[in-house]
This record gives C-alpha cells, structure tokens and sequence, in this order.
C-alpha cells in the first residue's frame, strides 16, 4: 500500500525503509489532529478511516473552541479537508485488521472499500480508535442515545438547562455524577433501576441538593413524537417525565490492536499512556477516548496534537544520532 500521491520528504536517510512514518488508526479528533501536526512536519503519514465516530447519534459538538455547536460529521469534514494542503498525508477508508511488530517497525493490514486487503509499513503507530459505550438493556436506551440519553453534561448540559432531568445509576457513581447534573438544573431524579446501594450519606447529599431518589425498576424511555425523550417508565408507580436522562456507561476498547500487540491497560480498560502518549509498548502511541482521563472532542484533538509532536521529535532523534 504505497502513497498514491506525490510526497514532500526532508533531505535525510530513512533509518527503515517503510512505506509510512506514520500510519494512524482512527479518523475522528484525535486522529485528524495527529495527521495535521505529521503532515506540517513533512512525515509521510497514512490516515485509516473506517467508520463513524463515537459521537456520530449526538446533534452537535459542544466545547469545542471556534467550533461550538457544530454537527460530528461536519466537524471531521473540515479537519479532513484542511489536510488537504500536506502532500505528504494520505487519508483512506480502511478497515485495520491486523498490526504487528517486526524487525522495528509496524506491519498494518487492512481491508478496502471493496473488501481486498492491502498492507503498509510503518515507523510508528497512533492508536485512535476510541471507545464503545455499554448501555443498560432497556428499550429507548439506544434509540435516545446522544440526544435524549446523555454522558456528559459538559457536552450536553447547557442545551438542557432547567428542565426536569433523570440521573442513571447505582451507589457512588450514580451520587456524583446527580451532585455534578444538578448545577445545571434544579429539577433532578434519580433512578437506581432497583435497589439503588446508596450509602446514608449520599441520600442525605442528594437530598440536600433537592434531588429525589426512584428505586422501582425503570420498564422502558418513551420519546415524543419528534424523537426526543419524553419519560421514564416504571414496572410500578407514576411515570417520569423528563427532557434528559445522564448515565455513566461502562465502556470497552472499539479495537482489539492495544490488547493483541500487549499493551498496559488502567484498571478501568483504558489504554495506559506515559507523558508523550506512549503506550508500553516502544513505538506505538494512543490518543482520545481509549485513553485515560477526561473525554471530549477538543481533548482528544489536544492527545492527537501532543502525539504527532512528540513522534515527530522522536523520529527527529532517531534520524539524527548523536
């Protein structure tokens, strides 16, 4: 799989002779801002773009600086066309199916658009493939996610603001995260879905903050007829009504590449990273969601930004030994 386009390289010698410097798994945030940092440091680089991102049900990304309110698909289609410009980057709809390491440098397989697998090599790898989200197995959840059904109200509490809303969850995590949504709207509602393994404490935190408290078990989300959510349903008692129902949902890697080339993970399964968003193993980089800490679009474009600069400093290092 080599560049079907003319490249720009810098007057050195190669230390391997690979078809990339870099290739880069995953074209959302992360993964386009790395491409961008490579692609004004003169590094062939092949971008692997295959499939919707994690936020493609959500109406807007929210946050995001000179970008506030813009649609996910709009958002990647100007950080793919702004690529553009850098002869030396390739974006191409590719499925990874394999990467591994040889001799010193990455071996990528993927398959194409019309289902024939192609190979490249590289000097290093990004990691940008992000997470999938593990929703609770009730009817509404899945058809309001992103709109009605919500995970973070950095991203999605403003466009909810005062209206009545519903908290998903049991124990501490449920606690917190009504704590943090009730700063948004003084009209909040627990539901445990069954027993809700709270700790006197946290009732006596919710109920100071006004935030009542449901333990029946929830049946099903009912939306309006324009497809935003309307109520919680109960197995017993009177329904809910609600504008927006936040959970924290379990999460698991989109990718199995992290886990079949050995790398570290956190104890909650995210793909552990040192300052340069390296993983464990020598090489390979991750940047965004699959990544620890904080999860939003501007700060998966920051990982994908400090990954490409620090790649570059390392390949810089390597090309010029002391």
């Amino acid at each position: 799989m080599k560049p079907t386009i003319a490249t720009v390289r810098p007057a050195h010698k190669l230390l391997t002779s690979t078809d990339y410097d870099v290739v880069i798994v995953g074209a959302g945030s992360a993964g386009l801002s790395a491409a961008l940092i490579l692609g004004r440091s003169m590094r062939r680089v092949l971008v692997c773009d295959a499939g919707a991102p994690r936020n493609v049900t959500s109406p807007a990304v929210q946050g995001f600086f000179t970008r506030d309110c813009t649609a996910p698909e709009e958002l990647l289609r100007i950080g793919r066309s702004q690529l553009t410009p850098y002869e030396s980057v390739e974006v191409r709809e590719l499925r990874v199916t394999s990467i591994t390491k040889e001799n010193g440098h990455f071996r990528v397989e993927a398959d194409t658009e019309s289902n024939r697998t192609t190979v490249a090599t590289a000097r290093k790898v990004i990691l940008a493939t992000g997470v999938e989200d593990e929703l609770p197995p009730l009817d509404g959840m899945r058809e309001f996610w992103g709109r009605g059904v919500l995970h973070c109200p950095y991203c999605h509490g403003w466009e909810v603001r005062n209206q009545p809303l519903a908290v998903y969850g049991r124990g501490k995590t449920v606690t917190g995260l009504a704590l943090l949504v009730s700063r948004w709207s003084s009209h909040i509602t627990v539901c445990t879905d069954g027993p809700g393994h709270l700790t006197n404490n946290a009732r006596r935190r919710l109920r100071q903050q006004g935030i009542a408290v449901r333990e029946e078990c929830v049946q099903r989300l009912v939306g309006n007829p324009d497809g935003m959510l309307r109520c919680v349903e109960f197995e017993t008692g009177e329904p809910l009504e609600c504008h927006a129902l936040f959970l924290h949902a379990p999460q698991h890697q989109r990718a199995p590449f992290a886990k079949q080339l050995g790398c570290r993970f956190t104890k909650k399964g995210a793909v552990w990273v040192d300052k340069k968003q390296q993983t464990s193993v020598t090489g390979l980089y991750a940047a965004g969601d699959l990544t620890p800490g904080q999860q939003q679009a501007i700060m998966a474009a920051a990982d994908g930004s400090k990954a490409g600069i620090v790649i570059n400093e390392q390949l810089t290092r390597e090309e010029c030994p002391k």
